[in-house]
């Protein structure tokens, strides 16, 4: 397994970024950046690269033909778009291989185990336009075959040179290993899922109505969103790649927004509920209000975490959207979607409406990025579980100040949502508050 290295003390990181990175780093950029979209005017982000460098490992493959069960896994880069780099993901083992590439199942387990997981992925890269979808030649067919694929299958890759021996990390894509240029690809005997094999079939069905039909089928987000990412849906002249960062919020966002809609039409919830989960030392409490659909989410990002390295204070940062949604990219990024899918999945089963804050908590044991599936998986997890359950807004936030070390005046101030239900009543809210703040409120105070 992995030893993940130590998060240095602040007074190390000094010595690794220049000003302009610990500039950024004290504003809070980094937080609203996450090493996407490169607002420091860097090439690349130095956080991720400094990690880069830290997860350098002995190469676990020292030759150009390897052998071995993919989960089934693929990836599609974003670099050189529309000509991006796409191929499987393979490890060096045989066998049920399944949990390496499946973050659904991934609760429970360390981050030593996780990034032990996906370390073993070796990426084989082959370059191709995203419209060659059907015109790729044998390597894009192969891999488009373990997207569709229902269990691990054996594959055979020949590389172009050695892969390099380092850990991928990405805050949106779950890790990745070695990685090397394909000159052929070999898939043994695979079984492909009836259900994604229906949609490819399908060349009248339009890529939306293919991933809401696969996810009311039961079938697991990280499957839809890697069969997506290979232009396995759509009609059939509208057919792309997509690279695997971006399908996996597409994909979030498209089945949160269905989910949301339906939502919608149901009757509110009755009364205030907070779920919680913690995992990796970051902690989700997730606050549900018998209001109308609106949505939130809230990041405290403390000292000395993946995004906050250098602060002294805690950086706090949130998006939200009301009934009707919101038009703008949120500035959060792919948590945000992640997040908005588990709440939606939830409401629709219970068949109950209500407007959610999600107050995330990172402390410095949150070392390095995992993926955006830690968000979705995590807010999921904490609304399998029974929630502890409130009449008054005063008695929510009493009992979030002690499930979170962050002052709850700080989240108020951040969050729209709380501030609309405090401040913003009608009488149909006189309920949720204390009896003194109903009788200030009502018309004869």
């Amino acid at each position: 397994m992995i030893s993940l290295p130590v998060q240095p003390p602040p007074q190390e990181f000094g010595a690794i970024f220049d000003a302009d990175t610990k500039a950024a780093i004290a504003s809070g950029l980094c937080i609203q950046c996450r090493g996407a979209k490169l607002l420091c005017g860097k090439d690349r982000c130095p956080i991720l690269v400094r990690w880069d460098f830290m997860m350098k490992t002995a190469p676990r493959i020292d030759r150009i033909d390897l052998d071995g069960s993919s989960p089934p896994g693929v990836f599609v880069g974003r670099f050189g778009y529309p000509k991006v780099f796409v191929g499987p993901l393979v490890p060096p083992v045989h066998g049920d291989t399944e949990i390496l590439d499946s973050p659904e199942a991934w609760i429970g387990h360390s981050m030593d185990e996780i990034v032990d997981f996906r370390a073993q992925l070796v990426r084989g890269m082959h370059r191709v336009h995203v419209r060659d979808v059907e015109r790729g030649g044998r390597i894009v067919d192969g891999t488009r075959e373990l997207a569709l694929g229902i269990s691990p299958a054996d594959v055979e890759v020949g590389f172009a040179r050695k892969p390099h021996g380092r850990v991928i990390l990405d805050d949106n894509v779950q890790p990745f290993g070695p990685s090397a240029p394909l000159r052929r690809l070999d898939v043994g005997t695979l079984k492909a899922d009836p259900r994604l094999d229906r949609a490819y079939s399908d060349t009248d069905l339009k890529a939306k109505d293919a991933v809401l039909d696969l996810h009311s089928r039961g079938l697991p987000v990280s499957k839809i969103q890697r069969a997506f990412s290979v232009g396995a849906f759509g009609l059939e002249d509208n057919r792309r790649f997509v690279p695997t960062r971006w399908s996996i919020t597409a994909v979030d966002d498209t089945i949160g927004k269905h989910l949301r809609d339906q939502a919608k039409g149901f009757p509110l919830i009755n009364e205030i509920r907070v779920y919680e989960a913690i995992g990796f030392d970051d902690r989700f409490l997730v606050v549900m209000i018998p209001r109308p659909w609106r949505y939130e989410l809230i990041e405290a990002w403390y000292p000395n975490t993946l995004w906050n390295p250098l602060g002294r204070e805690v950086v706090m940062f949130g998006d939200h959207e009301g009934f009707e949604g919101r038009t703008t990219y949120a500035s959060i990024g792919g948590c945000y979607y992640a997040a908005r899918l588990a709440v939606g999945e939830a409401l629709v089963r219970e068949r109950r409406q209500a407007a959610t804050v999600i107050l995330r908590e990172t402390h410095p044991g949150y070392i390095m990025p995992v993926g955006v599936w830690n968000v979705r998986e995590h807010v999921r997890e904490a609304l399998r579980h029974p929630p502890a359950s409130f009449a008054t807004m005063a008695a929510t936030l009493a009992h979030l100040r002690t499930r979170l070390d962050t002052p709850m005046e700080r989240y108020v101030r951040t969050s729209e949502v709380l501030k609309h239900v405090l401040y913003q009543r009608t009488f149909d809210d006189l309920d949720l508050l204390e009896p003194g703040r109903i009788a200030a409120a009502s018309p004869q105070a």
